[in-house]
């Protein structure tokens, strides 16, 4: 019962994410046919003419890239609504009203505008300043751009959305630092993250870099889950930091980013002409290159996806290798797959496609057969 429920679920979230990012792309594609990302190029450019002088190109570039991302807002809002609000309700996973919720999206959209407005600035920068480079300048700071954001999250980015405060437990705290230090990990403390605000599901997480590195625990999974449970889960989080997961991710994000960005520099000086734009630096193009940015992810996605898999394969064993709690890990999966309402049988085409994880079931079965090797051993 509640595997089929899970799969319905997540076969609708999966629809509403791919015909709201199906509908973003007709729209972009439209811009540049029908010569709307033109009209909003002049619309940008005509407010821009009141700018400091030699900042006219910049403004417009900042402008244009919010109307552009004000536009794919406002299309991709009701598939946003659709997965994010009604069917967590649907569903019972979400605890938030209709208010907390486009409250929450208000801020989304803002700090995606931020960061969308950061990165064209870059782009076009480079663009101009660089034509013959551009492609190579923009990832290598977008790489670099990662790390920072991945540093920043937990101190400024989270709290935007989320409360945190240190764990009032001190016997959990204890264990959890001392399990870290057995990783050779430093963490700057134990946070309960309040989660029950937005969802009934549960999380934990090992996030920042450095002196923003911490141990985040969903108010959720305390309420519920055994210490030893909170353990097994935590070592599976460290793993990450112990097999360096993060760098790998972004040494690989980053040889993504420069395929991209090398084969939209390709696409754009093709359709520069008949696209009727001002060269390569004009910001008509940007639709252009969204429309490759999400085309080129989208056929990265099953790698990067499969590489994750592997990782957390390993982090699975991981845990299991320094608790040597199978009991412990098993118990937690069937918890979370319970109460995130996790898919246990997954087709191997969504898998391949859209899983960053291994399923609740393959996870737990390797556990069991970890355990069956260490009875063999003994």
């Amino acid at each position: 019962m509640n595997e089929d429920k899970a799969t319905r679920y997540h076969r609708l979230r999966r629809r509403a994410d791919l015909l709201g990012t199906a509908a973003a792309g007709v729209v972009l594609l439209g811009l540049l046919v029908l010569g709307g990302a033109h009209k909003l190029r002049e619309l940008a450019a005509a407010i821009a003419q009141w700018a400091p002088g030699g900042l006219e190109e910049s403004v417009t570039v900042v402008l244009f890239t919010v109307m552009l991302m004000v536009i794919l807002q406002i299309i991709e809002f009701p598939f946003a609504f659709y997965q994010g609000h009604l069917l967590e309700h649907r569903y019972g996973l979400s605890t938030q009203t209709t208010a907390h919720w486009l409250a929450d999206q208000a801020k989304g959209i803002a700090l995606g505008v931020v960061l969308a407005v950061a990165g064209t600035s870059v782009i076009y920068l480079a663009l101009r300043e660089s034509p013959g480079s551009w492609w190579f300048i923009s990832a290598a700071t977008f790489a670099l751009a990662t790390i920072g954001l991945a540093r920043i999250a937990p101190v400024l980015l989270l709290p935007i959305f989320y409360k945190f405060k240190p764990l009032d437990r001190p016997a959990l705290v204890d264990r959890l630092m001392a399990l870290a230090t057995r990783a050779r990990t430093d963490v700057v403390g134990v946070f309960e993250w309040v989660l029950s605000g937005h969802t009934r599901k549960a999380n934990a997480a090992l996030a920042g870099m450095g002196r923003t590195r911490r141990i985040l625990l969903s108010d959720t999974l305390l309420a519920d889950y055994s210490e030893d449970e909170i353990e097994v889960i935590l070592a599976h989080e460290l793993a990450h930091h112990v097999h360096r997961d993060l760098w790998r991710g972004i040494a690989v994000q980053s040889v993504i980013l420069l395929g991209g960005f090398f084969v939209a520099d390709l696409v754009l000086r093709a359709l520069a002409g008949p696209l009727e734009l001002r060269g390569v630096p004009d910001p008509a193009g940007l639709p252009l290159l969204l429309l490759c940015g999400g085309v080129w992810s989208f056929l990265a996605l099953p790698l990067a996806n499969a590489m994750s898999r592997a990782q957390e394969r390993a982090a699975d064993r991981y845990a299991l290798t320094t608790t040597r709690n199978v009991d412990a890990f098993v118990t937690a999966m069937k918890r979370l797959s319970q109460q995130n309402l996790a898919e246990e049988y997954p087709s191997p085409i969504v898998r391949w496609l859209f899983y960053s994880h291994p399923p609740i079931r393959e996870r737990i079965d390797a556990a069991r057969a970890f355990a069956r090797e260490g009875s063999h051993a003994a």
